[in-house]
């Protein structure tokens, strides 16, 4: 029987909003690397038992977010600067794939997505207090682009591997490791690159372009890491 809007949600609604929501704190920081998460408080703060709970955290744990050490407890994981750059290669490879696997042209919802994350991109300030809006929004930038292509699992894996890099560069903008006002312009040229490549109904042309901004983003954390190895 098909839901209607008076209906409650269903375990499984209420259990993939929880995992939205706690992935998003890991990845803006909210939740920090190393950060003990505590099963109790999280339970109440959420009015669930610690049974389906543990079925999220278990997700967040298979999708490289959190580690769970017998005894001890969860903990928010960390990224090795290898491994961030093995996350980076395949991003880059796969970044090319939507225009080519079940590529969906955009639709006029879809199009004035793309039009209202360039409009918030124009109007962001390179204030230290505006970090965590500026994350949010290449995130919601990210999310447009799975309907961008048909392909679930590549879309979903694609998707996946943004999260486990985001919380990196956010951690590496905050350490002052990455200069905000370039990062806010860069973006703020993506999103304008892209929409446009869109709406003149390039695909091919708008995947090539998030693609090398994905390379320029990488290529400047590697530069900051020889740098400044601390950050």
């Amino acid at each position: 029987m098909p839901l209607t809007e008076d209906a409650p949600p269903s375990a499984r609604d209420r259990a993939d909003a929880l995992e939205e929501e706690l992935r998003d704190r890991i990845c803006l920081l909210d939740y920090p690397p190393g950060m003990r998460l505590a099963e109790t408080e999280l339970a109440e703060e959420f009015g669930i038992s610690r049974t389906p709970l543990r079925r999220v955290l278990a997700r967040l744990e298979a999708a490289g977010l959190l580690v769970s050490v017998h005894g001890v407890g969860t903990f928010v994981t960390d990224l090795r600067d290898e491994e961030l750059d093995q996350i980076y290669r395949l991003r880059l490879e796969l970044a090319q794939l939507a225009a080519t696997l079940d590529p969906v042209p955009p639709d006029a919802a879809l199009l004035a997505r793309f039009r209202d994350i360039g409009a918030r991109a124009g109007a962001l300030t390179p204030d230290p207090a505006c970090q965590r809006a500026f994350a949010r929004l290449i995130m919601d930038f990210v999310l447009a682009q799975k309907a961008l292509s048909a392909n679930v699992p590549l879309m979903d894996f694609a998707t996946h591997l943004y999260f486990q890099t985001a919380r990196i560069w956010l951690h590496s903008l905050q350490a002052s490791a990455l200069d905000l006002t370039e990062e806010m312009t860069l973006f703020a040229r993506e999103v304008a690159q892209v929409t446009a490549a869109l709406e003149a109904g390039d695909l091919q042309a708008a995947a090539l372009l998030h693609r090398a901004h994905v390379s320029l983003s990488w290529t400047r954390i590697r530069q900051r890491r020889l740098t400044d190895p601390q950050s």
